[in-house]
């Protein structure tokens, strides 16, 4: 038997099933078994081949998977490390350390662990396949640490070259995490940004370029203050960047009145930072700042005998003056609260002496931070208190209100572009909440050397860069604002807003063409559903068994997140 297609005129061709014969004389003929025309051609392809000889059987026969593992996230981790250069960037040649470095870094971004687990989750993934570290154990992991850490300077001056040019603004700034254990030299007991009480931290500054790459950091002891971190850092970007020439912006607890005086002495520095509020108040009722040109503005520029050959720009941001005006008066609120029960307290006989009234009242005035704006009255055997009018206006009257000092003369940086300048130190806020969060996981910090807790941190900074960069391409099937031209046109002082396109596309929950918007961690998760499978050919008889790999087909919207890392750029 076989099949035959027969043409027929205008019309679609017969599709026959056909036999040969010999008649009765020996003569070979052919007649028609069935009409196959009404069936798909994919069926009748299949006879045909069937009709030839050849064998069918059913996947499950055919192939047994042994082994499944997530590979979608992988790899597009990996494709943006690979256009970010990491590999070159480690290290110019092949190495083992490099390839545990890279594989401890897609960890991060992928799924944050503790360096003792970080194994047990590889092999969960392709990771090792990817990259070689089949073999890896927890030493070796510590030992590539340490590769690591010798070759940080390297690595961040090649970041630099990469991103930062002479003349540029550059921001910095402070942060800490607590740390577990009790023997790390540079854990010590310091200002808690972690809202962790006593427990030790270790503190590190970040150095960002204008768009908010991470450039380098340094890993401090978590008892140093903010601006001694300062100097060190710039010393780091002249001598081993060769960047001689930038525009440093830091806030108010970064640049202090020491820092100042010594970058007047270096030629090419400009700088941005803020005045402090004790600082603001000393300038209220001077001639440059006077509080009712804020009726007709939101911002303007000054000079004051104080500060000598700099420029001031005063603002004044009405959201926030409404916030802080609400805060305040809640506080007032629970403190005459708390007062009033020590009040209480008191005339029943509980607290008669001055020194045990007093003893309760500060407790409630250091809770609430209002001893400032209270009048007390203590005695033996009498307590009473009232609002200090006077110094609740003075403080309402500068609530919204803030000063910028900078050195940078008016004809390279506009009033309102170093507010805008100013402002882009939450970038710099963006990366430590990264670092610190369900994104990379910085903290708390186990590692016992010095040197480990430095890579520890510097492996973070990595793994953030590299992030960075994912988000920035990803903003179109994420609830990033796409739009950003705006953001340098739009009022400085002003709360910052979406553009329309952000705000139509968080409410639909929908990009434009239709897709689910996800975050950068849906995002990855999305991709981890894109599975290698491990198959075996059967029969089991067959001693040299095949072994194939069959990877999940991304979805149109999995395959859109791989080609937008193509436009990941250096």
């Amino acid at each position: 038997m076989y099949i035959e297609a027969v043409p027929n005129r205008n019309s679609p061709p017969a599709v026959l099933l056909r036999e040969s014969y010999r008649d009765e004389s020996g003569k070979v003929k052919k007649r028609t078994l069935a009409n196959l025309s009404c069936l798909k051609p994919d069926l009748i392809d299949l006879m045909r081949r069937h009709l030839k000889g050849e064998a069918f059987i059913s996947p499950g026969e055919a192939f047994k998977i042994t082994d499944s593992k997530a590979h979608g996230h992988v790899e597009a981790v990996l494709e943006a490390m690979r256009r970010l250069k990491i590999a070159e960037l480690l290290d110019p040649q092949p190495r083992a350390e490099r390839n545990q470095v890279m594989a401890m870094i897609a960890t991060r971004i992928l799924a944050p662990h503790p360096k003792l687990s970080t194994i047990r989750f590889w092999r969960t993934t392709t990771l090792p396949e990817e990259l070689g570290v089949q073999d890896a154990d927890d030493d070796d992991l510590y030992s590539a640490m340490d590769w690591l850490l010798e070759r940080q300077t390297r690595i961040e001056a090649v970041l630099s070259k990469r991103h930062l040019r002479q003349g540029e603004y550059v921001f910095y700034d402070l942060s800490s995490s607590y740390y577990e254990g009790q023997h790390c030299p540079l854990a010590e007991y310091g200002y808690s940004r972690d809202k962790k009480r006593g427990k030790r931290q270790i503190n590190y500054g970040l150095l960002t370029d204008k768009d908010g790459r991470p450039i380098c950091i340094n890993a401090w002891p978590g008892n140093v203050s903010d601006s001694s971190t300062f100097m060190p850092m710039l010393e780091r970007v002249r001598d081993d960047f060769g960047i001689s020439e930038i525009v440093l912006v830091g806030d108010r607890g970064m640049l202090s009145s020491k820092n100042i005086d010594e970058l007047r002495e270096k030629e090419h520095l400009g700088w941005i930072t803020a005045l402090r509020s004790s600082s603001l108040r000393a300038l209220v009722g001077q001639t440059g700042l006077q509080l009712s040109l804020f009726d007709e503005r939101n911002l303007f520029e000054f000079t004051a005998p104080e500060y000598p050959g700099e420029r001031l720009v005063a603002c004044r941001n009405p959201f926030l003056a409404d916030q802080r005006g609400r805060v305040r008066e809640e506080l007032l609120s629970a403190a005459e609260k708390d007062l009033g029960k020590v009040r209480d307290r008191v005339a029943v006989g509980r607290l008669k002496t001055a020194g045990q009234i007093g003893l309760a009242v500060g407790r409630v005035i250091d809770r609430r931070k209002m001893k400032k704006h209270f009048l007390l009255e203590v005695s033996d055997g009498h307590f009473d208190f009232r609002r200090h009018e006077e110094s609740i206006a003075q403080e309402a009257a500068l609530d919204g209100i803030y000063v910028l000092r900078t050195s940078v003369e008016s004809g390279k940086l506009g009033t309102a572009e170093c507010v805008r300048q100013y402002k882009k130190l939450s970038q710099v806020e963006r990366a430590f909440r990264t670092l610190k969060m369900a994104g990379l996981q910085i903290r708390p910090i186990h590692h016992r050397l010095d040197g480990r807790v430095r890579a520890h941190i510097f492996l973070c900074m990595l793994s953030y860069y590299v992030e960075w960069h994912m988000r920035e391409v990803w903003r179109e099937q994420t609830f990033a604002d796409e739009e950003q031209t705006h953001k340098e046109t739009r009022d400085p002082v002003a709360p910052a807003q979406k553009s329309e396109s952000a705000k139509k596309k968080t409410s639909r929950k929908k990009t434009a063409d239709g897709a689910i918007v996800h975050s950068f961690k849906s995002l990855l998760a999305d991709l981890s559903t894109i599975i290698r499978n491990v198959c075996q050919v059967l029969p089991a008889s067959n001693a040299d068994r095949e072994v194939i790999s069959i990877t999940t087909t991304p979805s149109s919207n999995q395959q859109k997140a791989f080609d937008l890392l193509k436009n990941i750029k250096l």
